[in-house]
């Protein structure tokens, strides 16, 4: 396989001013994750440690295998909501006895791990991605159920929660909770949906209503260890299938559960000969400009992330706005699609669908670096059929049953993000840089755009076009457009898995590979109608 040479020069003023603009992206986003690690603060934290009990993060690290990669996932999730950033939920993908896991765990430190709009949608992304790449779930639950406040926008979608722990189960895909605290109300629900509980001595209180709901529906005055308490549901109701002493017993049986379940992954196993990149992944901070207007060659990029630099590029010299071709990462044989001057033309619509259509062929999974401004416009094009042409590509991206990760590497506008496989399109993955934007044009384009018609509108009516007016409104639309694009903006809605640091492409890529290979990995045979 033919090996790319890197274009770039690392002593370049515009290679240095790229890396001092992301170098300042990437540390505004290491911030935000500073504040995600700290949770509720200081003062809850040692709260939660002078009650004998673990943080969440610590959980997790105890529960995954010594020196395994974690994947975070939706880690900005609720940025600059009402809610705490990360929302109060950690979600992530870790190994666990050699099996990757989807872990949930709440943070109590935040309003005792109650879950909020936010936090639901990031739970449900997180099943989400458990039943596509056939991943094991495991809960670490503690949890005082809903946000009551905002219980108006949460209890009707919250039902969704247990309709996908139950057909996760029904899928053969298994369902753990590590009960450590609280799990009241409908939280009660989510050890008893699991196939597996396990509940901490003392700690894990699990009840439809604690003692105050009993008292005003009842009259009763009941204690909350009769009512939910481990020793009980563990004699008496049968609700726990494993009293573990304490937290750590608790971690430990639940490692213990996972060994027992001798998975195995339905997917082809990597190459056993894994070369790293030829070329320093540092160098990844260079190459995308702060300004998506600015080209920049994804052959760069792909260099920096492949196996040993290698790329079978497939139709070299057609549709050159779009790159694609075959390359291994981390032993996981890939086709990528990336785009190399962000339109996309006739031809490359027609290139990429042909291209899917060959790895759907050969069973091998889609990576998408999205780059694109979206399809081109114009009289020219139109008349070329540019709407069909997109259509094919749109077409093939939708029913194709491989395994789609997508990364925006700087910008996705336009029906552009649905032909590059965006969000609505479903796929395994999607993560994003710090650099990266996400809208349906760009500001100055949807402005100017908004101008116009404001500008026709008076003319047709006969009206003087007030031009102070339209540089006042022209100037807050940029403002929004530019805030509501922002990488941190996207990601804070879910519209993707997490904002990553460039350098570590390679490192996610391989994490997400292997999970989507605990599944099968099959393409489709058969299309829908392609408009030719």
């Amino acid at each position: 396989m033919p090996v790319l040479k890197s274009t770039i020069d690392p002593s370049s003023e515009t290679y240095l001013q790229n890396r001092r603009d992301q170098l300042a992206a990437v540390a505004a986003l290491d911030e935000q994750l500073e504040a995600v690690r700290a949770g509720g603060g200081p003062k809850y934290a040692q709260r939660h440690h002078n009650r004998g009990r673990l943080l969440a993060r610590e959980r997790v690290e105890l529960l995954i295998d010594q020196d395994s990669p974690f994947l975070e996932l939706s880690a900005l999730a609720a940025w600059g909501s009402e809610f705490a950033v990360g929302a109060s939920i950690l979600t992530g993908i870790g190994i666990v006895e050699g099996v990757e896991c989807v872990i949930i765990a709440h943070d109590p430190t935040l309003r005792g791990g109650a879950m909020n709009p936010i936090s639901l949608k990031k739970n449900l992304r997180a099943l989400e991605i458990a039943r596509c790449n056939r991943l094991p779930v495991i809960n670490l639950v503690e949890s005082g159920g809903a946000d009551l406040p905002t219980q108006s926008e949460l209890f009707v979608p919250a039902g969704r929660l247990f309709h996908d722990l139950t057909a996760l189960s029904a899928m053969g895909i298994a369902t753990i909770a590590l009960v450590f605290g609280n799990s009241t109300a409908g939280g009660a629900y989510v050890p008893g949906m699991c196939d597996y509980a396990v509940l901490v001595d003392r700690h894990a209180k699990v009840f439809l209503g604690g003692p105050p709901l009993v008292k005003m529906a009842t009259g009763e005055d009941a204690d909350d260890e009769a009512l939910g308490g481990a020793e009980m549901h563990s004699r008496v109701s049968g609700l726990s299938d494993y009293f573990a002493l304490d937290e750590l017993d608790c971690i430990r049986i639940g490692r213990q559960i996972i060994s027992d379940l001798h998975w195995r992954k339905l997917g082809p196993p990597p190459s056993p000969k894994v070369d790293p990149p030829l070329y320093d992944p540092e160098e990844l901070l260079g190459i995308a400009s702060g300004d998506f207007r600015i080209p920049m060659d994804p052959k760069d990029v792909i260099a920096r992330v492949v196996d040993g630099s290698r790329f079978d590029e497939y139709k070299a010299l057609y549709g050159t706005s779009l790159i694609t071709g075959w390359a291994w990462i981390h032993g996981y044989p890939v086709g990528i699609l990336a785009n190399a001057r962000g339109v996309l033309f006739g031809d490359e619509a027609k290139k990429a669908t042909e291209f899917i259509l060959l790895a759907n062929q050969s069973d091998t999974s889609l990576i998408f670096l999205q780059n694109t401004t979206g399809y081109m416009v114009g009289t020219t094009y139109e008349q070329d059929g540019i709407i069909k042409d997109g259509a094919k590509m749109i077409n093939a991206v939708a029913n194709s049953t491989v395994p789609h990760i997508t990364i925006n590497i700087g910008a996705s506008f336009g029906a552009g993000n649905y032909g590059m496989s965006g969000r609505a399109f479903d796929p395994r993955f999607m993560f994003a840089w710090t650099n990266a934007k996400l809208a349906v044009m760009g500001a100055q384009q949807l402005a100017g755009v908004l101008s116009i018609v404001a500008r026709q509108g008076a003319e047709a009516a006969g009206r003087d076009f007030d031009l102070e007016a339209d540089a006042t409104r022209t100037l807050a639309i940029k403002e929004q457009i530019e805030r509501e694009s922002h990488a941190f903006y996207i990601t804070s809605r879910l519209y993707d898995d997490g904002v990553i640091d460039p350098r570590d492409t390679r490192t996610v890529l391989g994490i997400a590979l292997s999970a989507a290979h605990s599944n099968q990995v099959q393409g489709r045979q058969g299309f829908g109608v392609f408009r030719m």
